[in-house]
Parts: structure tokens; C-alpha cells; sequence
């Protein structure tokens, strides 16, 4: 997500860095690059220029001229006006003081609002313990009602649905009283869309809302949409009491425009991201840690909090056991490539890791490799998998042909699986290992 826009900028202040001492010229100089950068991002025009004059006026009243290591300076107060250009502080869900709490999703046709419905659902019953319902008011589009009960059964959410023979407003009321009378915790309210703004949609959504007085309204806009997402946004702020953003798509936005722009132009906080198409790929937006990713500074909170989802804690401390004794085997090392794949797209996760934005600039990961390594150790025998040593031969030939690669990957495989295990032993004795002479024997 933002590579382009993530580029250009982290190119910008690596120049600025890059200065002994800076002069007005010099930051007058980044500013109209970064001005083109956000403008190429498609970020709105006034939203640009505020902050490009407040990044300038800080700059320049910062002490930063004539210092003798300023760029550091100027990199913290970019991340500082992005971080609150997105919003500053992250904004979560007010839940009701007697539940359920009503949330209404709103948006226009396509821009995965159901979808985003179930991923709410389940992330407020996997982070917060919530037990959700979501209610079926999509009676327009062909197939809602059943794309919802499909995908809000996969959430773990019980999906109220009354066909689409009544109103949204009558299912929208019998889903309210249903989930109250069944000690829900949340009701998800999914609503129809259309291809634009129009007078028929907001008054609908009116009514909705009298009807069932939610407890927040969250409007769903596509972030591959750029400045459209952000128009929709601003039309739906002024006719419907907004509580905050769901952003989608997230993931294929290159340019970040509509990110960058929703806060400033609505007022509204982005308050969830989705970042992929499974359902567990959905977030809370942390404008800061956003803002650190763009910049190439990574994201650690995140990926800590990917992990501690992903890895069981009972395994993590039978997997500590087997590195000291020494007994970490293949079928080990295939449960852990399967629990970081779980985590997310390994080049969104390696982005994370300060500095590794940079050098992944323009790589692309094959996530097929993983499969490939899964294929091989899985056409192992058991006691191959506890004893790699033991593939030689009709043995490398067997495996290749099972898994249908060749008897050089096989080699390839047991060759880093073999370095691996090597460093976990000089590691759990206490040593400091010696990471360029096994990268020079990996090879």
C-alpha cells in the first residue's frame, strides 16, 4: 500500500538527510517535491497545500536552518503533520452502556460494505469478545441477503435476515428488538447502496437510523477510488451524522489519496482499515503507525500484535523447549512458515520492520514459494522430517517428484534447513553467532 507515494517521499527526505546544514532554499526546494508527491498520490489539492505550509512554517520555525544535522528534524515533523493529517490520535468504537450496540454501515454499491460488515463482526468477536449479529438490509442488490449470511457465518455472527420482501426499515427494527431479545452484545446493520449519491439512498438511510437510533454510523469507501472515495465521503458527512471511516481495499492503493485526504476534507477519523480479502485481514487505523510505513520507519507495534494473533502461546513455549534441546525438525519449521502466513502477505509484513521498506523497494516476494517448501517437506516421510540428514539419493528423487519441483529445491531446502538449526544451536548456547559465515555457507 502507498508505494508510490512511500518512494517519492522517502526519496525526498533521504536528500534532505543527506544535507550537512539546510537553507530556506533547500526545504523550499523538498516542499514542492513533496507537494508533487501527494499531488501524484492523488491526495485533494487543499488538503496538500495546508500541509505542505505547515510542514514549510515548522521547518523554518524549528531552528532547523543552519543546524548541523536538521534532516532528522524535517523528517519528524513530516511524520508528525501525517500523522495528523490522518487523524493523530487512532479512534475505536464507543460501545453502548446497555448493549446491544447498534452500529449502521453505510456506502455506495461496490465499495464492499458487506464484506466489510462480516469483518467488523468478527473482529469485535475476536478482539473485544463481543457476541455479534448483523442484519440483512440489503434487499436491492441482487444477492446481498445471501452474500452476508454466506460471509457473516464465516465471521462467526448470527446473520438476521428476513428475505427482501419487506422494507430495510421494518428488518432494520426487527433485527434491533431480535438482538436485544437474544443478549447480543452487537448488531451490524448492513444497508443497501447505489452508484452514486442520490435522495433516495440518504433518505432510506434516514429513516434507518430514526428507526433504530444507532450508537455510531460508519460509512465504507473504497480507497482504490482515490478522490471519488473522498467526494462520497464529504456528501455523505453533510447529510448523514457520521461517527467515522472504514476504509477498503487498502492493500491496493498505491497512491494513498483517499487515506490521506477523508479526515481533513469530512472530519471525520478513519477508524478501521481492510487490508486484504480474507476477513481476518481488516484493522484498526493507527494514523501514526501509518504515517511511520510511509516513511520507510516501519511499523513494530503492528507486527507484534499480527504475531501474538497468530502464534499460540503453549506452542511458542514447546518450540523454545525443542531449540535448546536441539530437536527442531522439518514438520516444526513447516508449522511456523504456516502461522507467518497467517500474519498476512509476507512483503506487508516485511514492510513493517524499520528499514525494510527501502530495501524492498521494487522486489516482489513470490508468496507461491511458500507453497512450493510446504509441497516438499509434506512429500517427506515422518522420520524424514525428524532427520533430514537421511535425504540422499532415490530419497531427494522421491520427494521432488511428490511434490512436483525438482531434486535441486530439495537440496536448496534441506541445505538452509541444516544452516538454521546450526544457528539455533550456537544460539542457545549463549553465543554470539557469526551471521555472515553461515549467509556465506548458505549460498
Amino acid at each position: 500500500m502507498f508505494e508510490t507515494l512511500s518512494e517519492k517521499l522517502q526519496a525526498t527526505l533521504s536528500d534532505v538527510r543527506g544535507h550537512g546544514t539546510l537553507t530556506e532554499a533547500d526545504i523550499s526546494a523538498a516542499m514542492r517535491e513533496i507537494r508533487l508527491a501527494l499531488l501524484e498520490a492523488d491526495v485533494n489539492f487543499q488538503v496538500v497545500k495546508s500541509f505542505t505550509a505547515a510542514v514549510r512554517e515548522r521547518a523554518l520555525g524549528a531552528d532547523v536552518i543552519g543546524q548541523l544535522n536538521p534532516g532528522q528534524q524535517v523528517v519528524k515533523i513530516v511524520n508528525d503533520e501525517l500523522t495528523a493529517l490522518m487523524g493523530g490520535e487512532a479512534q475505536d468504537l464507543h460501545f453502548a452502556s446497555r448493549p446491544p450496540t447498534v452500529i449502521l454501515m453505510a456506502g455506495l454499491q461496490g465499495s464492499g460494505k458487506t464484506t466489510a460488515t462480516a469483518k467488523l463482526a468478527r473482529y469485535l468477536r475476536e478482539q473485544h469478545g463481543s457476541s455479534v449479529a448483523v442484519a440483512a438490509c440489503d434487499v436491492y442488490r441482487p444477492a446481498a441477503v445471501q452474500q452476508l449470511i454466506q460471509v457473516g457465518q464465516r465471521a462467526g455472527a448470527e446473520v438476521y435476515e428476513q428475505g427482501t420482501e419487506k422494507s430495510p426499515v421494518q428488518i432494520a427494527a426487527w433485527a434491533r428488538d431480535r438482538a436485544q431479545a437474544d443478549g447480543k452484545d452487537v448488531l451490524i446493520v448492513d444497508t443497501s447502496g447505489r452508484l452514486h449519491v442520490d435522495e433516495e439512498l440518504m433518505r432510506e438511510l434516514a429513516e434507518i437510523r430514526k428507526a433504530i437510533r444507532p450508537d455510531a454510523v460508519l460509512l465504507v469507501v473504497d480507497a482504490m477510488t482515490g478522490q471519488d472515495a473522498v467526494q462520497v465521503a464529504d456528501q455523505f458527512s453533510q447529510t448523514v451524522a457520521l461517527d467515522g471511516v472504514i476504509v477498503t481495499k487498502l492493500d491496493g492503493d498505491a497512491r494513498g489519496g483517499a487515506a490521506l485526504s477523508v479526515k481533513a476534507v469530512t472530519g471525520k477519523p478513519i477508524m478501521f482499515a481492510s487490508t486484504g480479502e480474507k476477513l481476518d485481514q481488516f484493522e484498526r487505523f493507527y494514523p501514526e503507525r501509518m504515517a511511520q510505513r510511509i516513511l520507510g520507519m516501519g511499523d513494530v507495534l503492528s507486527l507484534i500484535e499480527k504475531a501474538s494473533e497468530a502464534f499460540d502461546e503453549q506452542q511458542a513455549r514447546e518450540l523454545e523447549r525443542k531449540f535448546r534441546r536441539q530437536e527442531f525438525d522439518l514438520d516444526d519449521f513447516l508449522e511456523q512458515m504456516r502461522q507467518i502466513r497467517r500474519m498476512g502477505p509476507l512483503q506487508n509484513l516485511l514492510s513493517m520492520i524499520p528499514g525494510m521498506g527501502k530495501e524492498l523497494r521494487g522486489a516482489k516476494i513470490d508468496e507461491r514459494e511458500f507453497d512450493r517448501i510446504q509441497a516438499i517437506i509434506l512429500s517427506m516421510t515422518p522420520q524424514e522430517r525428524r532427520h533430514p540428514e537421511l535425504i540422499k539419493g532415490s530419497r531427494r528423487l522421491r520427494i521432488a517428484r511428490g511434490s512436483g519441483t525438482n531434486v535441486q529445491a530439495v537440496k536448496a531446502l534441506i541445505k538452509q534447513f541444516e544452516q538454521m538449526r546450526k544457528l539455533m544451536k550456537v544460539m542457545a548456547s549463549g553465543k554470539t553467532p557469526d551471521l555472515q559465515a553461515l549467509m556465506r555457507a548458505a549460498r
